[in-house]
């Protein structure tokens, strides 16, 4: 038999019939050829944006800059390239298989034999029976009011919730605290008669200079009440080696204290914990994602997908020999938003400063 002899029988066994089964168009033909660069030029788009792609992914300028530097455009446009590129590759191969199923794969009209009119009587009353036997045998139409209650309860339940994500937006306004609001200060932030917050461990104890080695990294927290469980609370405090120089972003001169250092241990590309610290590189490195920052450059990330540099704090010692924050964050904490950095009540120093 042929393969369209051995078709056709494949589908007469599965009680389907090929009324009509064959090429589209003649080989050849105007209209074959036409068929055959439509779905070509599809293809041929998901190879060029594939290409494309490759080449951003590789050789397009990724390295941070700042919102002043003249590269800044071109780094910017780094993510939404690569997105744009692999996208449209990917959108354009789907269209190109849809094509080619429509214009080039064999033509055919099938018809499957199904019976005349309703089922047969013993099949209706069976499958009735089946069904009202389990509804009576449950309880649920005569007794079990409770359970009917419950099940309203839950759907109406399921629905809202099903709402709120969409809608939660317009319930409450996230920005009705002006420059307090929570997105934009941390328990970092002094208290309202001008206290500053100590570093401390864990357990609440307060940390002097003396307690960090030269070279290591410990995780302190705000002294304050509950310091320890707040999401953005928690920082990173360095002591470098004496003479290891370090750079400074603009806008936060002054910042450390002598050889300590402080910057925020929340990761600004989803959140994660930054905790990986190796002292002979000075790179910092988040777990969840690989991103790795610099802290000889200012945090600022070298690899990976975070963006931008992590938060610095401002810190220095009171009177008795701790160390405090002098002030909260000058730029947000953790992963970025829509808002970061165009909140009109960052016009005032400091918050402007990148």
């Amino acid at each position: 038999m042929s393969r369209e002899e051995l078709a056709r029988l494949g589908a007469k066994l599965d009680g389907v019939e090929l009324v009509e089964y064959g090429i589209r168009y003649e080989p050849g033909s105007p209209a074959d050829k036409r068929a055959e660069r439509a779905v070509s030029a599809w293809f041929l788009l998901t190879a060029i944006f594939a290409i494309a792609f490759v080449g951003i992914f590789l050789f397009w300028p990724h390295e941070y800059q700042t919102a002043y530097s003249d590269s800044q455009l071109a780094y910017a446009l780094y993510t939404p390239l690569i997105g744009l590129t692999l996208g449209g590759s990917l959108l354009f191969l789907g269209i190109g298989v849809v094509a080619l199923a429509k214009k080039i794969t064999p033509h055919e009209v099938a018809v499957q034999t199904r019976h005349d009119g309703f089922s047969a009587e013993v099949d209706r009353k069976t499958l009735s029976g089946e069904v009202f036997d389990v509804v009576d045998k449950s309880g649920l139409v005569k007794r079990r009011g409770v359970l009917k209650g419950s099940l309203v309860l839950a759907g109406g339940g399921l629905g809202l919730a099903a709402t709120v994500g969409a809608l939660g937006g317009f319930v409450k306004n996230p920005w009705a605290e002006g420059a307090d609001s929570q997105l934009w200060v941390t328990p970092w932030a002094p208290l309202a008669d001008g206290t500053k917050i100590r570093l401390t461990q864990q357990d609440g104890t307060p940390v002097r200079p003396e307690d960090l080695e030269a070279g290591s990294m410990s995780t302190v927290y705000p002294g304050v009440s509950g310091g320890a469980k707040f999401s953005d609370a928690p920082v990173m405090l360095f002591r470098v080696r004496p003479n290891q120089g370090i750079s400074i972003r603009t806008g936060q001169e002054g910042f450390q204290f002598g050889d300590y250092y402080a910057y925020s241990k929340i990761c600004t590309h989803v959140g994660c914990p930054v905790s990986l610290y190796e002292q002979q590189t000075g790179r910092v490195l988040c777990p969840c994602h690989q991103s790795q920052f610099d802290l000889y450059d200012g945090m600022r990330p070298v690899f990976g997908p975070a963006s931008r540099p992590l938060p610095q704090l401002p810190i220095e010692l009171d009177s008795e020999g701790y160390f405090v924050a002098t002030s909260d964050f000058i730029e947000a904490v953790g992963p970025g938003f829509w808002e970061n950095g165009k909140y009109p009540a960052w016009g005032s120093s400091p918050k402007e400063q990148s």
